[in-house]
């Protein structure tokens, strides 16, 4: 196994790794050594870019995956030197809207492919992906990055006349995932920057237009607690005629995150069996054809909430005039056919400018089995609070299993896979205010105090896109609202972070998004390793003038886990934090004192059930002393309309009063022996309820 050190054993050779860490200011050996416009300043976590004297700029949203691939590795490869290409990603108008936040001379191109001739004598040429092999798209950009390249199709690398520095096509055939990326460790780790890790996928999912879904069945109740779950039979032979019956899952109320979950399914064709397979299964891989939005849960089921969605492949035999599926199925599902792929395949570029530019090395591994004891490895070859930039597979289960791997690790992590233009925004200053703002403080009173905190503030993408979203909604302001926020923007968008300061309402206010200087698990890390990364949290929240915090502790077989006390003490002793609000749904204050820690309160739904939810937590209060309450409240399902909605319902309830989270934890810290404590036991996990299941033979393993 690679441990934390200076140097790497590879093929029985000692290679020199240059891991300095990043929050000591240190500066990497070999290749990233040497990359000009990009500054590593000491005390920092990422490095800054030059500052852009001028822009090219391109929407790219509506072209294939695969040249929006060229043309972000080839923005990598120009912007390490000094930003020059900027790129529109979707039609959100929010990468527009940025854009004119950047003061300098723009040239507008409605030809982006025109860009690759104008900028090729600024590469050295293309690393050639094999389309057959997905993996080898971030074994290209690992390598575009070391050499100055793009990555490209071979067909692409022709076409506009690029050398082909490294041609992968057949190089991995047959190799398993953890082949490829330990042949990248070996070959490629050494010459690497060693300051930061990145984790993206290969390739996306992307919807076909005008594909058409037939309804099949609805759930009409929004039901929550597996009470409907049975095994339903369903007709899907409107999807016969084409070259496969696709099937989809989805969520029937997609605002209070409890869609369709299915733990086996059953397909028959005129009463002959033709598929039967249990979720995350081998069999099941066969027919799933688009999985990534939805997730596993604790009862081996898969499930997708919201928004989210999963689809299933199923080829009949000719002739067939039945087609019937039957699944072990509960909670709010919404199932619909078609005859047409509803999706393609294609490369994922975004965030790849930034980690071309900065020679990173880039992986895809599931931090479960075989593939997460590599990625353990990975994080161990480096020094403790390394950034990891990027996300996990996986959905849900990989954002808990790689965040809390990378935390055992002393690795903190940043979703910034949706990231755009990094190369840009990293080099655009802005004078950021470290003051805090003054408390307003509030009379003790016996009263339930509520402060409503929008969650996601980690999460460098969410910064840059959703939370700009949500920001623009014109009721913003009208309820106190706690806005969750990655200080380490001062690294990676400076003048994003400054923008949501000079806007601020009297209303809203800025908190640490969990659960510091980067996403982790506090009780996960190793206790000699953790005064290190709330040190350098301590740092960025001086540098940014936050003082409050939204954080994670780990978590075992029953949810979420109170913060020890160790956990608390390196906050208090490193960091100027007056408060700390801690995922755990089920609400009550884990800790009082000078550092009081709460732990946050969800409910399904929006306001006016939100509020039912409160009445119901506070039923028991017999209204003799102050009641706290953190309120979490989910940015991809709320937006400002929905907070101010559930403020003016408990205005209107004289047992309540909100506050925002500088008054909330001024009056908890002024209030002797505060309550309520947390639930205990912990609260079950999120997909820990069940009723017995109906039984489906499954198809031999």
């Amino acid at each position: 196994m690679v441990s934390r050190r200076s140097f790497l054993k590879i093929n029985g050779a000692i290679a020199t790794a240059g891991l300095t860490a990043g929050w000591l200011g240190g500066t990497a050996t070999g290749a990233a050594a040497a990359t000009r416009g990009i500054t590593w300043t000491e005390g920092r976590l990422l490095p800054s870019f030059a500052k852009p004297k001028h822009l090219d700029v391109a929407d790219i949203h509506t072209l294939l995956g695969e040249d929006q691939l060229l043309l972000t590795t080839l923005q990598g490869a120009v912007n390490r030197v000094r930003p020059e290409l900027y790129f529109a990603y979707d039609d959100s108008g929010v990468d527009d809207k940025w854009l004119d936040t950047i003061d300098v001379p723009k040239t507008v191109h409605d030809q982006p492919l025109e860009l690759v001739a104008a900028y090729a004598d600024k590469v050295k040429g293309a690393i050639v992906y094999d389309p057959a092999v997905r993996d080898t798209v971030n074994i290209a950009t690992t390598l575009a990055g070391l050499e100055g390249a793009v990555v490209a199709t071979a067909e692409q690398a022709e076409t506009y006349d690029l050398k082909i520095i490294e041609d992968l096509r057949g190089k991995f055939t047959g190799q398993s995932k953890t082949q490829i990326y330990q042949w990248q460790i070996d070959e490629l780790w050494p010459r690497c920057e060693q300051r930061l890790l990145t984790g993206l996928p290969p390739t996306r999912v992307v919807d076909v237009d005008g594909v058409e879904w037939q309804e099949i069945a609805r759930e009409t109740e929004q039901i929550r607690d597996s009470s409907n779950r049975d095994l339903y039979t369903f007709d899907v032979s409107a999807g016969l005629g084409g070259e496969a019956v696709f099937v989809k899952f989805a969520d029937s109320f997609g605002n209070d995150g409890w869609g369709a979950s299915v733990a086996s399914a059953k397909v028959v064709a005129d009463g002959t069996e033709i598929a039967n397979f249990l979720p995350d299964t081998p069999e099941e891989a066969e027919f799933l054809v688009e999985g990534g939005n939805s997730s596993i849960g604790g009862d081996d089921n898969r499930f997708a909430d919201g928004g989210n969605f999963w689809v299933y492949r199923f080829e009949a035999p000719e002739g067939t005039t039945k087609l019937e599926v039957t699944v072990d199925l509960w909670n709010q599902y919404l199932i619909s056919v078609t005859d047409t792929a509803p999706t393609r395949i294609e490369p994922f570029p975004h965030f790849r400018d930034y980690v071309v530019a900065t020679k990173a090395m880039v992986v895809w591994l599931d931090p479960n089995g075989e593939p997460g004891e590599l990625l353990r490895e990975i994080f161990g070859a480096t020094e403790a609070t390394t950034p990891y930039l990027g996300w996990f597979s996986n959905d849900v289960a990989g954002e808990w299993g790689g965040v809390d791997l990378a935390a055992t690790q002393s690795v903190e992590v940043f979703a910034a896979d949706f990231f755009t233009n990094g190369t840009v925004h990293s080099g655009v200053p802005a004078d950021i205010s470290p003051r805090i703002r003054r408390v307003r403080r509030t009379p003790v009173a016996n009263k339930a105090y509520v402060t409503m905190t929008v969650g996601e503030g980690d999460n460098i993408q969410y910064c840059q896109r959703h939370m700009r979203i949500l920001w623009d909604n014109p009721d913003r302001g009208k309820a106190p609202t706690n806005w969750t926020i990655s200080p380490v923007l001062a690294d990676t968008a400076p003048a994003l972070y400054r923008f949501y300061q000079e806007t601020a309402t009297e209303n809203d206010l800025l908190v640490c998004g969990p659960s510091g200087a980067g996403y982790t698990y506090g009780g996960s890390w190793p206790q000699a390793d953790f005064d290190a990364y709330t040190e350098v949290t301590g740092r960025y929240l001086r540098l940014t003038g936050l003082d409050l915090v939204y954080a994670y502790n780990n978590r075992d077989e029953n949810g979420w886990i109170p913060m020890p006390e160790w956990v608390i003490n390196s906050y208090q002793e490193n960091t100027p934090l007056r408060g700390i609000m801690q995922s755990w749904d089920g609400g009550g204050v884990i800790a009082d004192g000078d550092l009081p820690v709460i732990g946050h309160f969800g409910a399904p739904g929006q306001a006016v059930e939100f509020k039912a939810g409160l009445d119901a937590y506070i039923a028991d209060w017999d209204g003799e002393a102050p009641y706290f309450i953190s309120a979490g409240i989910f940015a991809w399902g709320w937006n400002p309309t929905d907070i101010s909605q559930l403020n003016d319902l408990l205005a209107a309830d004289d047992r309540y009063q909100v506050l925002l989270g500088d008054a909330f934890f001024d009056l908890l810290r002024r209030t002797p022996n505060p309550g309520p404590p947390p639930p205990s036991p912990a609260v079950a996990a999120r997909r820990g309820r069940s009723t017995p299941a109906p039984q489906i033979t499954p198809a031999p393993r």
